[in-house]
């Protein structure tokens, strides 16, 4: 897409935004599953009980924050910023793996 839109630029930079836009909806899409978290964990602690859906509603929460705390790290520290760019490639390379192995 990004390829077709800017025609001069290398493909490496078009495969680069590619990437980056892929992670910023997968960051909002986790960023979503965690929306309503707060409640929920602190229902034990004001003397509710959780059912077992707020069970595994719990479990996909920490699973989501999970995946989203290398963004997290990366915008605590001061000067990552500088970072992102790798681990956008990290990330990219990781879900070309998954994929591989998927279709074998």
């Amino acid at each position: 897409m990004f390829q077709t839109k800017m025609k001069r630029a290398p493909v490496w930079f078009c495969s680069f935004l590619a990437s980056n836009s892929r992670e910023k909806l997968r960051l909002h899409e986790e960023l979503v599953l965690m929306k309503g978290a707060w409640p929920l964990m602190m229902k034990q602690r004001n003397g509710g009980k959780w059912t077992p859906e707020e069970k595994a509603q719990l479990k996909a929460m920490i699973r989501s924050a999970s995946s989203v705390s290398p963004y997290l790290f990366i915008w605590a520290l001061p000067g990552s910023v500088v970072l992102l760019p790798f681990l956008a490639w990290y990330l990219d390379r990781q879900r070309k793996r998954r994929v591989k192995k998927t279709l074998r």
